[in-house]
């Protein structure tokens, strides 16, 4: 079980940035550490459209500012290690995917618009390490196309996701976790990248199986970019870390309901016994008017009243008795 801080591009092209919040990530409970690794001459040409959420400057010129070099990013990955955190970046070329190789990636994440790219794929597939694939914008045919080149090469965790920044609480679409079990079976693990804005959407994922759950992390929502603004801050972060583990923790201890013993002195205090609701006279025969229910549960219990009905009471014995077996005749 895996929860990702989603680095993106909060750092902005600042390698300093970037290793803060690699130790940001450790503080507040990440287990992993993720960037996007952009190669703008081999990911898009200079004249493609910007996303509607950030236009603050033409994509191509916007990733080859923030790119790092390959030292850089070896850099990266040992400050993942300095931190005992996982390093991980989605690859957006397959020239990314070459230089991810060169610095030593062990494990890689699709995101939501290289899924219908088969090539990238297959690249990845070749490698046979384990691949996060992210649906956010994917139909159910283009990700069926996608698992089965991945699925029998790969170690494949697919994440549900929606691709909307941030997404409504409408269109999380945690039912689809249910859908991609049905659909690709025990093979395949759940995942969830959360684009929501709070705090919710995690903790149910995890409690719905998902078993990998990524979420942006910024400094702040001040800063400049396309991811700042719809990741959460390192408090909310450190709360979405630990109610995603405390999830996490409680499906993996399953309660045995007939397991009395961590109840028993509760029991003794709460539960009802049997007593006597009047003053019963010896040699009398106990009749339900004769019964009350109070506290403490060490008596004969209030279930099973019904055994003293029709009982002879050895005895006289006042209010609020708590009767036993010693009792009766």
């Amino acid at each position: 079980m895996k929860l990702i801080a989603e680095i993106g591009s909060v750092h902005d092209g600042s390698f300093g940035n970037a290793c803060k919040l690699i130790e940001l990530a450790a503080r507040c409970g990440a287990d992993v550490v993720k960037f996007q690794t952009h190669i703008s001459s081999a990911e898009t040409v200079r004249n493609a459209p910007m996303p509607s959420y950030f236009r603050g400057e033409p994509r191509y010129e916007y990733f080859e500012r923030t790119a790092f070099s390959p030292a850089q990013w070896r850099e990266l990955r040992e400050e993942c290690s300095h931190h005992a955190v996982e390093f991980l970046s989605s690859p957006f070329s397959i020239a990314a995917v070459d230089l991810l190789e060169e610095i030593g990636a062990c494990i890689y994440k699709v995101p939501s618009g290289e899924v219908s790219n088969l090539p990238l794929l297959e690249h990845l597939a070749a490698l046979g390490k384990p691949v996060l694939l992210s649906s956010g914008m994917s139909s159910w045919t283009e990700l069926d196309m996608a698992v089965e080149l991945l699925r029998d090469r790969v170690e494949l965790n697919v994440m549900q996701c929606t691709s909307a920044y941030p997404c409504p609480p409408e269109r999380a679409g945690l039912n689809v976790l249910a859908e991609i079990r049905q659909r690709y079976g025990e093979g395949v693990t759940l995942g969830f990248s959360d684009h929501t804005a709070g705090v919710a959407a995690g903790p149910a994922a995890a409690a719905l199986g998902a078993t990998v759950i990524e979420k942006h992390l910024t400094f702040s929502h001040a800063m400049y970019g396309s991811d700042a603004a719809n990741a959460l801050e390192p408090d909310d972060f450190a709360l979405y870390a630990r109610s995603v583990r405390e999830v996490w923790t409680m499906l993996s201890h399953p309660v045995d309901k007939d397991d009395l013993t961590p109840f028993q002195e509760m029991k003794r205090v709460f539960e009802k016994s049997v007593v006597a609701a009047r003053p019963i006279v010896a040699g009398s025969l106990i009749t339900r008017s004769d019964l009350d229910f109070k506290k403490p549960g060490n008596g004969i219990p209030a279930s099973h009243y019904e055994a003293v009905i029709g009982r002879r009471a050895r005895r006289d014995l006042p209010t609020d008795h708590q009767f036993s077996i010693a009792d009766f005749q």
